[in-house]
């Protein structure tokens, strides 16, 4: 019986991400201008991007408030050194909870300010928490979490070119 209850918590998780952004950077037309240097989706309505996952649960791991942590890291296609990416969440701050779930709570903390990501290693984005008294066969749904992205460091110093970066979020247990 304990076997089974064990391998109930190590689930897979899957994280859905719907929608991108393509940085919009004006032209300079003026010797001695620079560009502003910062560009963000949060003004754009049309680039919502969207983050959902779930979490699911047993008694051991409900009663015992486990988690997880959405993580994130980019991987380029063509980029510069020079140039920084941020991730900001916004929205959403609980989940909901489907199953048999006694004084159950989900919810999300963290990434509410832009943090850097890497491209070399995984960094923390936010966390995603499960806990409750009881239960049996439950399942924490995240949708609808908000994303906000941030280019930095756009300058005339760095070579006219396009480039392109694929950022890559993974759920890891707590």
């Amino acid at each position: 019986m304990m076997l089974l209850i064990i391998s109930c918590g190590l689930k897979a998780q899957l994280v859905t991400v719907s929608g991108d952004w393509a940085a919009s950077i004006p032209a300079i037309t003026e010797a001695g201008s620079n560009y502003a240097g910062t560009y963000s989706n949060a003004s754009i309505p049309t680039t919502t991007i969207t983050l959902s996952t779930t979490l699911s649960g047993n008694f051991l791991n409900v009663l015992a408030g486990k988690g997880a942590k959405m993580t994130m890291r980019y991987t380029s296609n063509a980029w510069n050194s020079s140039l920084g990416l941020s991730a900001k969440r916004t929205g959403t701050t609980t989940g909901t909870i489907s199953g048999l779930c006694v004084l159950c709570t989900a919810t999300i903390s963290g990434g509410d300010s832009f943090i850097p990501i890497q491209s070399a290693s995984d960094t923390t984005f936010f966390n995603l928490n499960f806990a409750g008294v009881l239960g049996v066969s439950n399942t924490a749904n995240f949708s609808d979490i908000n994303l906000i992205l941030q280019l930095s460091g756009v300058s005339v110093t760095i070579p006219a070119a396009p480039y392109s970066a694929r950022i890559i979020f993974t759920v890891v247990a707590n």
